[in-house]
C-alpha cells in the first residue's frame, strides 16, 4: 500500500483525543552551537574545507558544495549589521505596545537575526555589533541565551 492509497481498515472518525507531541532537536552541529553558547558563551561557525565558507549558525553539511562540515571556530561575539528592521505588529499581526528593533548581524558567510538594543536613527548598515549575552547561570542552551546585539562603542 502507497501513500497515496487509504487504509482500509483504518478509521474514518476518531472521536476521542488524539495526543500529538513532538520534541523539535538542533541537530548534531546546532546541538553543539549551542551548548558551547550556553556553557562557554561563545558563538562558534563551522568552516568548509572544501570551498572555504563559515557558517554561523554551525551546520553539519556546506549549502553550497555538500561537503561535511567537521571543522569549528569561535566567530567571536562581534558580528557586522547586515540589514535592520522596526517592528511595529506581532507574529499574529497585532499592534506592538511598543515597536521592536531587529537586525541581521553577519559572521562569516551567515549570521543571526536577533533584536538590537540600539536607536534605530543611530545604526549604520556594516556596523559593528556586539552580542550580549544573559548571565551563564541563566543561559538554557537557546537562541535567546543571547539578549541581543548592541553596537560595539
Amino acid at each position: 500500500m502507497s501513500l497515496l492509497q487509504p487504509d482500509p481498515q483504518a478509521p474514518s472518525v476518531w472521536r476521542d483525543n488524539l495526543p500529538v507531541t513532538s520534541r523539535y532537536t538542533y541537530g548534531l552541529a546546532g546541538e553543539r552551537f549551542f551548548r558551547i553558547l550556553k556553557d562557554e558563551g561563545k558563538i562558534i561557525g563551522s568552516i568548509c574545507a572544501a570551498c572555504g565558507a563559515t557558517y554561523v549558525p554551525a551546520r553539519a553539511f556546506c549549502e553550497r558544495c555538500m561537503a561535511e562540515l567537521t571543522e569549528w571556530t569561535d566567530v567571536g561575539l562581534v558580528g557586522e549589521l547586515h540589514t535592520f528592521t522596526v517592528l511595529f505588529v506581532d507574529m499574529e499581526g497585532r499592534p506592538l505596545d511598543e515597536p521592536e528593533l531587529v537586525g541581521f548581524v553577519r559572521f562569516g558567510d551567515g549570521g543571526i537575526l536577533h533584536k538590537l538594543d540600539a536607536d534605530p536613527d543611530d545604526l549604520q548598515i556594516g556596523m559593528k555589533m556586539e552580542a550580549v549575552l544573559k548571565p551563564k547561570a541563566e543561559r538554557i542552551g537557546a537562541i535567546t541565551d543571547i539578549l541581543g546585539f548592541r553596537p560595539v562603542t
